[in-house]
């Protein structure tokens, strides 16, 4: 059994639905491998693709959406974004950039290959987070809300109410989806949610406690935030905002 096999049968052990009288699992982590992370961005959204990172970063001024060498972290393309907007989550699909903002209720659509704008789109929620499952956009707007989004017209399809035995959680964020599950982190805490995409259940937790001690961070903002995925290698990376490493680690039991 490969290393990429393991993590995804052991995370699919959790049952879709859970009650008061079986907590929901809660797993934790092991560093594979540490890479640089560029401390000034302000990590909102995360993704990989084809040995490249694209990322988007927040705080008005200094948004941006860039491609960064993984190994590295050097920056090879950035745009800037107008100094109004506060950039947030990001996703890829095939030759296209999506990439939400914060309060402003407009995205962008960009070119992968050159970075350059293609549209720009509205939608009537607060931009988080924003993922994928093939066939719609997945977004969230800091409530216990996904949304679900064609990813053409950007009409809303339906949503999802995310709980974790039988409670809201509110705050979600960056997500990414992964194997059939969506993974979101929770704004302000060092946990990863693995969410149902079919009933909203979170299936089990991931403590990433620790794992960027508080000696290498700069204040109270520079929290976890930024999940992506290598599929071909079986490969979860993770950073946070203002974070001068990005981690790439295994999911192991707590």
């Amino acid at each position: 059994m490969t290393r990429t096999t393991m993590i995804v049968t052991l995370l699919a052990m959790a049952p879709i639905g859970f009650s008061a009288e079986k907590p929901t699992p809660v797993y934790s982590y092991r560093v594979v491998k540490s890479y640089p992370h560029d401390p000034q961005a302000f990590t909102q959204g995360l993704v990989y693709r084809d040995g490249r990172l694209y990322e988007s970063t927040g705080l008005r001024g200094q948004s941006s959406v860039r491609r960064v060498d993984l190994t590295t972290g050097t920056v090879e393309d950035k745009k800037t974004l107008l100094p109004f907007y506060f950039a947030e989550g990001l996703t890829v699909i095939d030759d296209r950039v999506y990439q939400l903002t914060w309060t402003s209720g407009i995205g962008f659509v960009y070119d992968r290959a050159s970075l350059s704008l293609i549209r720009e789109f509205r939608y009537g929620t607060e931009g988080w987070g924003i993922t994928h499952d093939g066939e719609n956009l997945i977004v969230s707007d800091g409530t216990p809300n996904l949304y679900f989004w064609n990813p053409e017209t950007f009409v809303e399809t339906h949503r999802l109410t995310v709980r974790d035995e039988g409670k809201r959680v509110d705050d979600l964020n960056e997500l990414e989806y992964i194997d059939g599950v969506i993974y979101a982190n929770v704004w302000m805490s060092d946990r990863i949610a693995r969410i149902s995409p079919e009933t909203g259940a979170v299936l089990s937790w991931i403590d990433l406690k620790g794992l960027l001690p508080a000696s290498e961070r700069s204040g109270s903002e520079d929290v976890l935030n930024g999940i992506a995925y290598d599929p071909d290698a079986g490969r979860l990376f993770v950073t946070g905002k203002l974070w001068p490493k990005l981690f790439e680690i295994e999911v192991v039991p707590k």
